[in-house]
């Protein structure tokens, strides 16, 4: 893991297409903004994880769901992404 210090308006990159800036630092909590292509999937970790524990009692509860060669079981991370209005800066 990289980590780095940053202040209130710096920012980092990743890749050519992604940019992580400091908004506000309040306390102990730290406003970010993220800049990606629209097909870039942005998901808070927490999220990602509480999903996938339900996919896996999902996947236990439903055997008789049938999945296509080469294909994969239906995900709930399917319906419940969360597409955030995104700024041009």
């Amino acid at each position: 893991m990289l980590v780095l210090t940053r202040k209130k308006g710096e920012a980092i990159v990743i890749g050519d297409n992604i940019k992580i800036v400091v908004v506000s630092v309040s306390g102990d909590s730290v406003k970010i903004g993220i800049e990606a292509p629209a097909d870039v999937k942005i998901l808070r970790a927490e999220l990602l994880e509480a999903v996938k524990d339900i996919n896996v009692v999902a996947a236990k509860t439903m055997p008789h769901v049938k999945v296509k060669k080469g294909g994969k079981k239906p995900s709930i991370l399917t319906d419940l992404t969360i597409k955030a209005k995104r700024k041009d800066t």
